[in-house]
């Protein structure tokens, strides 16, 4: 996919959260000069958008330094406050890095049932694949079947090896096993798959910390690193989940999906400004090339609706 269509995408990805952001500063700023009524619409706006108490007031903040008291078109509004967003962005936005001399480099990738983490497995297998490494998938949630048909189906796709278990079996000791042959066959990538059952969450951590406990006897700095993928839709539940899976695990960077079918894409500013983690990539629909590198810029402008 070249870049113009995947910026196309994008755009259109959040054209939910953009029309409302958008439409919202256009009935604030038409003709208006920003005083202090305009600056606090402004911000509840921002806030409702769930971009987050920290940031809104921050985003407003440079506004109001830069422009108070002068008229302002709501293009103009806009277009400064992607400047900004794309200013709190930028520094987590870090593609995922595969470093091929640990052969291989284990991904942990762990969510709640319905993020989107098999299918963010499978794209990333993909994307992997096209850059010439050897990729192996471990189909972890063994509490899901259709969790690991929908892996092996990725995989056949991919062409990268599958390894499962049986239904419900120990998803660390498969992890383990996985990680034996991923050795034995000097993979550059493992990427293993994990349960989501966060209504659970003793079982969760349990299940989780036995995972990263089998993997350190083979890898003693494994897993390299832990993806939490998070679905857009969500909303400010964001926040809980990444709040929950860091105490289970070290979750190590972000991956977004659904943002297509959001009108909460503003959340991602709030996570980041929160938490400072990597975002490593977002989704924008469910083909295998609508998964692509985050870029902060352009996710701003596309969350204004500017090209």
């Amino acid at each position: 996919m070249n870049a113009t269509s995947w910026l196309g995408r994008l755009k259109a990805g959040l054209t939910k959260t953009s029309s409302q952001i958008g439409g919202g500063i256009a009935d604030i700023f038409r003709k208006r000069r920003l005083d202090d009524a305009a600056i606090q619409e402004l911000e509840d706006l921002l806030i409702t958008s769930d971009l987050g108490l920290d940031a809104a007031a921050r985003l407003v903040g440079n506004l109001k330094k830069t422009r108070f008291g002068k008229e302002v078109s709501d293009q103009e509004v806009r277009a400064a406050l992607a400047t900004d967003i794309a200013d709190i962005l930028s520094p987590i936005a870090i593609p995922l890095e595969i470093d091929v001399a640990r052969k291989p480099h284990v991904v942990l990738v762990v969510g709640v049932n319905g993020s989107g983490k098999t299918t963010t497995i499978g794209k990333f297998a993909r994307l992997y694949k096209a850059q010439g490494l050897d990729v192996m998938l471990a189909a972890g949630d063994t509490f899901r079947a259709a969790a690991v048909e929908q892996l092996k189906i990725w995989g056949e796709r991919t062409g990268c090896p599958v390894i499962s278990g049986k239904a419900e079996g120990d998803a660390a000791g498969l992890a383990y096993e996985a990680l034996q042959q991923a050795t034995s066959r000097g993979a550059d990538v493992l990427l293993i798959d994990t349960a989501g059952r966060l209504h659970n969450k003793a079982d969760l951590m349990a299940g989780l910390e036995k995972i990263n406990r089998v993997l350190k006897k083979l890898d003693e700095s494994a897993p390299h690193d832990c993806l939490l993928v998070l679905d857009a839709t969500i909303g400010q539940n964001a926040h809980n989940q990444v709040e929950a899976f860091r105490d289970i695990v070290s979750v190590s960077g972000l991956v977004l999906t659904k943002v297509d079918g959001s009108s909460k894409g503003g959340v991602l500013v709030a996570l980041s400004e929160r938490f400072g983690l990597p975002v490593h990539a977002i989704g924008v629909g469910e083909g295998a090339e609508d998964l692509q590198p985050f870029e902060a810029g352009a996710y701003a402008r596309s969350l204004m609706g500017l090209d």
